[in-house]
């Protein structure tokens, strides 16, 4: 089963979405994180990101401001760290039919599309607050 990210507008029309891969995925995305950057505490410096459980429902816009502060933070902090091996055999298809170049910890995680994932999420954080709508797991 996948996972997906959506923002609805108040008609219930999609606005934007993200393909994250499978809840395994999302989960391997947030262990690696948590790894990396918070020492294997997990949760200790992106709470909004780690602790909120993948089949909850929404991310509140309140909840999307705090994330996209997290997200910033993953972001330049996963450039300074080697890529590390992925978990899934759609990861490397993606890669190699995107071309995409793994240098770093953050070209680790893309959507299914190959569109960097740090990035993806906080799109929908940006508009989800520009349209004061949560961002709802799918």
């Amino acid at each position: 089963m996948g996972l997906y990210l959506c923002v609805f507008d108040d008609d219930e029309n999609e606005i934007c979405g993200v393909e994250i891969g499978s809840y395994a995925d999302f989960n391997w995305f947030r262990l690696t994180v948590s790894a990396a950057i918070e020492g294997n505490e997990y949760g200790s410096l992106f709470p909004v990101l780690m602790n909120h459980s993948d089949c909850d429902g929404v991310w509140p816009v309140e909840e999307c401001i705090l994330l996209d502060k997290e997200l910033a933070l993953i972001e330049q902090k996963t450039l300074e760290f080697e890529p590390v091996a992925f978990n899934s055999r759609w990861q490397d298809e993606v890669r190699k039919k995107f071309f995409l170049k793994v240098e770093s910890l953050r070209d680790c995680f893309f959507d299914v599309d190959g569109e960097p994932l740090i990035d993806r999420l906080r799109e929908l954080c940006r508009l989800a607050i520009e349209s004061k709508r949560p961002i709802e797991f799918q």
